[in-house]
């Protein structure tokens, strides 16, 4: 097997938007001649109160929004993993991770691996 060089990624914000769809928060879009392989998706809860989060995957090749997570309730001061188990997301160049909440205080970090691939 070949060993593909690649470029590590760390992406986090601040989930502010109440709305999915192209009105969510971007968190990563995939760069234009690259794959991403997404290997960490975690959400942070530091309010006292529940929240829920939602997050999706837009897809560039048919410009659909896909759900990821739907509504997944986080206890305050509480944490989730979406990606769990050594488990791992691919992307390709203008695919994006999108995200929003019920109007709570959610931080959301992703962590991956961009390889370039110029047939994409």
């Amino acid at each position: 097997m070949v060993a593909r060089n690649y470029s590590t990624v760390s992406e986090a914000l601040d989930i502010t938007a109440t709305a999915g769809g192209a009105s969510a928060n971007v968190l990563y879009t995939c760069p234009a001649k690259h794959d991403t392989e997404i290997n960490f998706l975690h959400v942070t809860n530091g309010a006292a109160s529940t929240d829920n989060v939602y997050i999706e995957w837009y897809h560039a090749d048919d410009t659909t929004y896909h759900k990821l997570v739907n509504a997944k309730s986080i206890a305050g001061n509480d944490v989730y993993d979406v990606i769990q188990g050594g488990n791992v997301f691919y992307m390709h160049a203008g695919d994006k991770i999108v995200c929003y909440n019920g109007g709570g205080t959610l931080s959301i970090t992703l962590s991956g691996k961009e390889f370039y691939n110029p047939t994409r």
